[in-house]
């Protein structure tokens, strides 16, 4: 029997919320987060997030504009480095990356409704537990850096357009100080270089944010807020193909990195490359190979 017992969505305010505020298409935000489902269940995690949690716990909140799930089979997490990582350990954990975009000057009310909803699945059995957050981090945009200039895909389009791989990079630098001319290092003279001729169409550049002291108890704190950088490069090869010509030894130039009247020691240290390739939702393709 349906149960036709009304019930107060408060309908009328949408309409209010609609007109106020920023609704550009600029990803002003990020969520990246990378999580290893526990051995024995791939398959059930993989199914609940694409069936359930990806639209619910993401895509259905106000001001996400867009997401895609990328996955790291076990030839490519033996790709990753550095070996003693602090972003992961060990450096192979972390299967499975989802990155989602927010609306730029949306964080605030975006964490609000997050907060809330993950709340309510959690208190109706909608959170699948055995999994472990590798790196989760809500973050904001700081840089987008194009290999060809005004031609094609812009970062907001990033997430959408069919990109045939992704690597994930994280920058530690010693202080907030070292933090902001490493940025501008990267911005203005390392990205442009590396990426002409390559075959990673643009690098966004974030810096992480605080999670919210009422964040679910089984994501950490996000650590390095003050001096981390996360990059993500946006590939238009399978990450394989490319990968000893394009990112091995990625570390040595932040090592070696300084900008006029630096002091000398480099401008940061890299603590995670870590390659991925997209999921194809719907279904259960690659589970078999995380292992």
């Amino acid at each position: 029997m349906l149960d036709d017992t009304p019930v107060d969505t408060r309908s009328e305010v949408y309409a209010e919320l609609a007109a106020v505020g920023p609704y550009g298409v600029r990803p002003g935000h990020a969520l990246i987060t990378m999580v290893e489902p526990h051995p024995g269940h791939e398959y059930a995690y993989n199914r609940w997030y694409e069936d359930d949690h990806y639209y619910a716990g993401a895509m259905a909140m106000p001001w996400m504009a867009a997401g895609r799930r990328w996955v790291a089979t076990r030839d490519l997490q033996l790709l990753r480095y550095p070996e003693k990582s602090a972003v992961a350990q060990p450096v192979t954990a972390g299967c499975y990356l989802s990155t989602y975009w927010v609306t730029d000057g949306r964080y605030d009310e975006h964490m609000k409704w997050t907060v809330g909803i993950n709340k309510r699945l959690n208190r109706d059995g909608r959170v699948y537990q055995d999994r472990t957050h590798v790196f989760t981090a809500f973050q904001d945009h700081e840089a987008t850096v194009y290999r060809d200039g005004a031609a094609g895909p812009r970062d907001f389009h990033a997430l959408d357009h069919p990109y045939a791989g992704l690597v994930l990079q994280v920058i530690d630098a010693e202080s907030p100080e070292q933090r902001t001319e490493l940025l501008e290092w990267l911005r203005s003279r390392h990205l442009p270089k590396h990426l002409a001729g390559s075959p990673a169409a643009m690098v966004t550049v974030f810096r992480p944010t605080p999670l919210p002291g009422d964040r679910m108890s089984y994501v950490k704190q996000v650590e390095g807020v003050d001096t981390r950088l996360t990059l993500l490069w946006f590939l238009e090869a399978d990450p394989r193909e490319c990968w000893e010509e394009y990112f091995t030894g990625l570390e040595a130039p932040v090592a070696a990195a300084s900008m006029s009247g630096s002091a000398a020691g480099g401008l940061g240290r890299v603590e995670l490359v870590a390659p991925f390739i997209p999921t194809v939702p719907g279904t259960d393709r690659y589970v078999d190979r995380l292992r």
